[in-house]
């Protein structure tokens, strides 16, 4: 059977929405969940907390009788959550399991619902002109800044899903969005920097990122190590970062806080190997370390890390974003006081899988290739992977 396809349980059952879910989970509030994908659906990625409690059995095991031996590896909630990838068979497990007289809601729009969640934080430590806000993607770690002064706003890194909704926060702030900006060519998610340039937001992408075979670097503004974009009083200065990719760029925000995009994070360093492959990984790390040493560990020690993602091993700073001051993170990441051979054998050592569908991705991301919404929402599903292994970069 289709998972899209259950009938209405007899059972009626109430449903979660994702943002009550991850309220409670913020919290710290005893989840227990069901998640009723396939195994490969689970064990690719899942919601994760410290007091999240998850089992997964897929929704199949239930379309013939329900006996004692299932009902047994079915975990007890208060409620218990079920969950799947839209929301259908979701629904229809937990009508069986409250046919059951277990205690059961289903969470609305399953693993797609939470996907569309976007939450925007204001980075309270920021101290140059303006305001900088994070938005953060629970269910893939992306994150996006948008930086605003007076009546004009700049994004860093948008996310083709939400590009309505950059749009929107800027007008509700009284500005309107001047530029979007991207850090490099994205291999984890489909980038709104030409979404937001059709709609008049002026499109900003690395010159050096032209080398890859950009289809739309004559339609949007590209920049150069040294360049400076202005978005009020707030000065965003292009810092060349390469190592990541070859055209990866961070951009210092009003001098105080470092756009880093996937070259640092707050837990972990870029991984080398998603333009060239593993033949040419071993000079990018090269070429990443030379970045980190020259051109970021140079800023005075209170500029505020900000990448483009988060993982499950980082930890928010008191305001709630994943920024953390410069010197801090050369306290405690031990890749980042490392000579170059270590670096490079270090990162190279243990990377994670590559995200998936990177390559498709990627080919969009250049124009390449066209894909509707439904598709690049599709595609981008699943955990980021652009950082290499934080359990072998971090130090005690």
């Amino acid at each position: 059977m289709d998972p899209d396809d259950f009938p209405t349980p007899d059972e009626p059952v109430d449903e979660l929405s994702p943002r009550e879910l991850k309220r409670r989970v913020d919290a710290g509030e005893d989840v227990t969940i069901l998640d009723t994908r396939m195994e490969s659906d689970f064990d690719e990625w899942r919601i994760d907390g410290d007091s999240v409690e998850i089992e997964n059995i897929p929704y199949y095991e239930f379309l013939d009788e329900v006996d004692d031996d299932l009902l047994e590896r079915v975990p007890v909630g208060d409620p218990l959550v079920v969950l799947c990838a839209k929301g259908g068979a979701s629904e229809y497990v937990a009508g069986v399991l409250a046919e059951a007289d277990r205690d059961v809601v289903h969470l609305d729009e399953g693993m797609n619902g939470w996907a569309r969640l976007y939450d925007l934080v204001e980075i309270e430590s920021y101290d140059g002109p303006g305001s900088v806000y994070q938005y953060q993607r629970p269910s893939s770690g992306c994150l996006a800044y948008l930086v605003v002064d007076g009546d004009e706003a700049a994004v860093i890194d948008p996310l083709r899903a939400f590009t309505d909704r950059y749009l929107a926060d800027a007008e509700e702030m009284g500005a309107t969005l001047k530029y979007a900006i991207d850090t490099h060519i994205h291999a984890d998610h489909l980038s709104g920097v030409r979404e937001l340039d059709d709609e008049g937001v002026r499109g900003v992408i690395p010159a050096a990122a032209e080398g890859r075979g950009v289809t739309y670097a004559d339609v949007v503004e590209t920049v150069a190590d040294g360049d400076v974009l202005t978005v009020g009083d707030v000065d965003i200065e292009v810092v060349a970062t390469p190592g990541h990719t070859t055209g990866m760029t961070s951009y210092l925000v009003g001098g105080s806080l470092l756009a880093t995009g996937d070259g640092l994070f707050t837990e972990s360093v870029a991984r080398p190997d998603l333009e060239e492959g593993d033949e040419g990984a071993p000079e990018a790390a090269r070429m990443l370390y030379e970045s980190l040493q020259e051109r970021v560990l140079t800023l005075p020690d209170e500029t505020l890390v900000a990448g483009a993602h988060f993982s499950d091993a980082a930890e928010p700073a008191a305001d709630g974003t994943y920024t953390a001051p410069l010197g801090r993170l050369v306290e405690r990441m031990d890749a980042l006081t490392m000579d170059e051979e270590a670096f490079v054998e270090l990162i190279l050592s243990d990377m994670p899988p590559r995200p998936g569908n990177y390559e498709e991705i990627i080919a969009t991301n250049l124009g390449l290739e066209t894909v509707d919404d439904d598709e690049a929402f599709e595609l981008e599903l699943g955990p980021n992977n652009c950082a290499a292994s934080q359990e072998s970069l971090a130090g005690d």
